[in-house]
């Protein structure tokens, strides 16, 4: 599976224009962690909770502290600090931003997300959003894999007890294998068809029965048809 299989197509974005406070609100309301910022159909950067953490209005803005520039160097502290007190989408998003393309394979986005430690990851195509990719979406596509998974599994499986059930009735040839036909559906097979007598039906069903993955077989036999065709 690839990105687009799973992907969350209506996506929640704001403008560079979007206030401090409108993208909180948008947060909260929509109960996300993230918001896109979308200028003329393309992705410019994305605003997140992390962002929006050390703001001046809490006081929770970052310290200036002289030590702190030693460490992280020139420029650092001044970003910090204008993106604590920005108050649009433009100044507070961080800009450069994770993403794949549509086509890339699930497993090289669950690699991306663990690597980065991020929880959502922008799916781009030719510089335009189409998407979006979270850790649930990547949930959600592992249960429909495992269930298109089981579904295929139990057509194989099908498959091979039909091919099984035939092979029974070419090794015994009294089971009258021409005037018989058979359906296998998640492992019951159903019979049609004319038998000679109330035995023959028996040892059929008892032959089907004795299958290695048949779940039950539906009889819909006709039994006698050579008995009255011959009286």
């Amino acid at each position: 599976m690839r990105a687009r299989d799973v992907m969350t197509t209506e996506v929640v974005s704001v403008g560079p224009d979007a206030t401090v406070p409108e993208i909180a609100a948008l947060l909260i309301e929509r109960r996300i962690s993230a918001v896109p910022v979308i200028e003329n159909g393309r992705l410019m950067g994305i605003v997140s909770e992390g962002d929006l953490m050390r703001r001046p209005e809490t006081d929770t803005e970052p310290g200036a502290s002289p030590w702190l520039s030693l460490f992280t160097g020139p420029g650092v502290v001044p970003d910090r600090f204008a993106k604590a007190h920005g108050m649009t989408a433009r100044e507070v998003m961080t800009r450069d931003v994770v993403t794949v393309a549509p086509d890339t394979p699930l497993d090289e986005v669950a690699r991306l997300l663990e690597s980065r430690r991020i929880k959502r990851v922008p799916v781009v195509e030719d510089g335009r959003l189409v998407g979006i990719l979270s850790r649930a979406n990547l949930l959600h596509g592992l249960i429909a894999r495992r269930k298109a998974e089981t579904v295929e599994d139990a057509a194989e499986r099908d498959r091979r007890i039909r091919a099984e059930v035939q092979e029974v009735l070419r090794r015994h040839p009294w089971l009258e294998r021409a005037h018989v036909n058979l359906v296998v559906n998640e492992g019951v097979v159903h019979v049609w068809g004319i038998v000679r007598s109330e035995e023959h039906r028996a040892a059929l069903r008892a032959a089907l029965r004795a299958i290695p993955g048949v779940s039950g077989v539906e009889d819909h036999l006709s039994p006698n048809w050579f008995a009255s065709t011959t009286a």
